[in-house]
């Protein structure tokens, strides 16, 4: 393999020096709705009518009825939690100016592909064109979580190690059970759908970040890709940002239970750049990872994940309680020590569970998206309340 002398532009890693290390930020990817929860394919329509405060924060997706709520980088989770609460506010009162609503979950329950609009923006045009049909597959929701990492040989070594985490934080962070008007017997269906797109994936493991650099930029220099970000894998890194990203996860219809999955990161990436507590036996086993990867997406929370190590199953629970425990210290050190206290309620109550309850409750799919609809912003009160 050709090794560059010098990292390509694109690589250059940026450190941002108004920024501490260890900061974080949200993606959300948010859905658009009709009043009656079928989906509204009108992103270029809201994104225009967005206020400039709210705009800077707002981008489009693939599918025009996705658009994706973007904080700014915080040093707590606390303070970043609180402006994507007011993010959803803004973008909820935007909507309804133009007779819609939004809401949040890894899919919309009923859309099917052969409905699928994709939206009309450059990228997403050279999307279609790249990827033919399959840019028309069920759109998906994403929470896509960044810290800052200081120096990009750190950044590797937490990549590697986080790369071990993928199937805890894919069974915890399961919210998309529900998709083309079924019950798909999945926690998370997002999983396997957004799976039709290439370069996904749980990635390799890379010795140093000049070896990471090469892998992408082979790509971009022979043409398969324009630049970096159509890389979709379930982790990679964000040299511009000077961040690690962590892509795997559902996004989630509540606003807590979205602080506890950051909390969760934010830790695991600064225990993976200091101390690498990830277990090799899982960081190396390629095969081990994509089928603990699989049954998290299957099981959720209550999935059995293969333990190479021990040559037996043990609960995604039981993993989880691990890296809680080992998270605190971090926690103390970050200030997210009430959000990672947050992870129990969620893991009590995930998503997929929650959803199919609601569904079941609340007269089948059309109350699911209602409900959708109503936790998306909800009053003060209950916001204060549930975060």
């Amino acid at each position: 393999m050709r090794m560059e002398a010098v990292l390509p532009e694109w690589a250059m890693w940026k450190v941002h020096p108004d920024l501490e290390p260890w900061t974080v930020g949200i993606e959300e990817e948010v859905m658009l709705l009709e009043p009656d929860g079928s989906p509204a394919w009108r992103s270029e329509d809201v994104l225009r009518v967005l206020p400039d405060a709210l705009a800077e924060h707002t981008r489009g997706e693939t599918h025009g009825l996705a658009l994706e709520l973007a904080t700014d980088p915080h040093r707590t989770v606390c303070e970043a939690t609180t402006q994507l609460r007011q993010l959803r506010a803004g973008l909820s009162e935007a909507v309804r100016g133009l007779g819609l609503r939004a809401a949040v979950a890894g899919t919309h329950p009923m859309v099917r592909a052969e409905d699928v609009q994709v939206s009309p923006g450059a990228r997403y045009q050279y999307l279609h064109s790249s990827l033919r049909e399959l840019a028309r597959r069920e759109p998906t929701f994403a929470l896509h979580v960044h810290v800052a990492v200081p120096d990009p040989e750190l950044a590797v070594r937490a990549y590697n190690g986080i790369r071990a985490h993928i199937p805890v934080l894919l069974a915890l962070a399961a919210n998309s059970p529900f998709t083309r008007g079924r019950d798909s017997g999945l926690a998370s269906a997002r999983t396997p759908v957004f799976q039709a797109f290439p370069r996904t994936g749980i990635p390799r493991e890379f010795a140093t970040y000049s070896e990471y650099a090469e892998a992408v930029d082979v790509l971009i220099r022979c043409g398969a890709i324009p630049e970096p970000t159509f890389i979709w894998w379930d982790v990679r890194l964000q040299p511009k940002l000077g961040t690690l990203e962590v892509r795997v996860m559902d996004a989630q219809t509540r606003i807590r239970d979205t602080a506890a999955l950051v909390a969760l990161v934010q830790c695991l990436v600064r225990i993976e750049a200091l101390d690498h507590m990830a277990e090799p036996e899982l960081s190396h086993a390629t095969e081990v990872l994509d089928e603990n990867r699989f049954l998290a997406a299957r099981d959720g929370i209550r999935a059995q994940l293969l333990d190479p190590l021990r040559d037996r199953c043990v609960p995604a629970s039981g993993r989880l309680a691990t890296l809680v425990d080992a998270c605190w210290p971090h926690a103390r050190a970050l200030g997210c020590e009430r959000e990672l206290g947050l992870l129990a309620h969620l893991a009590g109550d995930p998503g997929a569970d929650r959803q199919r309850a609601i569904a079941s409750e609340r007269q089948g799919l059309g109350g699911l998206v209602r409900a959708l609809q109503g936790e998306f912003s909800p009053p003060r009160p209950q916001l204060a309340a549930a975060a």
